[in-house]
């Protein structure tokens, strides 16, 4: 009977390439995948940073005061003194990124109480039609007062400074609710009726009306109603 005799003489040095390049292309292949996955992973912590700081910033700023007004002044003897509704200027944070106002939550809290004020396009300085030969802002604040004379009050847009591409001969040809870096906005909040009397709003009262943009931390303006009521107040 015959015996394989097994001979590995003639291994040469083409089969050790081979044999090389083999590993070679699996060890490339392992580091690609290797290295994709470090850089998804990068990426994906780089973007929960900056996600992160966007919502834990607000993109709105309070500038100047804050006024408070009122028809129901604390001299008047047949109306219990009330603040019925707030005036401030709103503007973007250094570096913030445009915001539409209209998008924005506004929160009304007073003690126990909290409700969601809505904004009113019609009030706002874009859609007003009050009276004729009033300004804007008068018209706007008219009809601010107008809709938020109800339980659930108003809020919206009574002037704007400094806008971008603004028509000089018709203001509201371009108009938009888009606050943008620069822009400024009077917004104007009338405060919800307590049923057909006053607001909840008397003097020495405390109440909080939160601004939450679409994107971004909420922006609370805390305030105390003074305990002597003008027509316009500092607060």
């Amino acid at each position: 009977m015959m015996k394989l005799l097994k001979n590995e003489d003639a291994f040469t040095g083409l089969e050790a390439a081979i044999v090389l390049i083999a590993f070679i292309v699996v060890a490339a292949v392992f580091s690609y995948v290797m290295l994709g996955a470090g850089f998804f992973a990068t990426q994906e912590a780089q973007r929960t940073v900056h996600t992160g700081s966007q919502q834990a910033s607000s993109s709105l700023e309070i500038i100047g005061n804050v006024y408070g007004r009122t028809g129901n002044v604390t001299e008047n003897t047949t109306h219990q003194g009330c603040m019925e509704w707030i005036e401030f200027t709103v503007g973007n944070t250094a570096g913030g990124t445009p915001i539409d106002i209209t998008q924005m939550l506004v929160t009304f809290v007073c003690g126990t109480e909290a409700q969601v004020i809505p904004f009113n396009g019609s009030a706002s300085i874009t859609g007003v039609n009050g009276t004729t030969g009033m300004s804007d802002e008068g018209k706007a604040r008219q009809e601010i007062l107008k809709a938020g004379n109800n339980t659930s009050g108003a809020w919206g847009v009574i002037m704007t400074y400094n806008d971008i591409g603004i028509n000089a001969t018709n203001s509201s040809a371009n108009r938009n609710n888009l606050l943008e870096p620069g822009e400024q906005f009077v917004l104007a909040v009338a405060f919800p009726r307590n049923g057909e009397g006053p607001t909840v709003l008397t003097p020495n009262t405390r109440f909080s009306v939160n601004l939450q943009p679409a994107v971004g931390a909420a922006f609370p303006i805390k305030k105390t109603v003074p305990s002597s009521l003008y027509a316009v107040n500092i607060i």
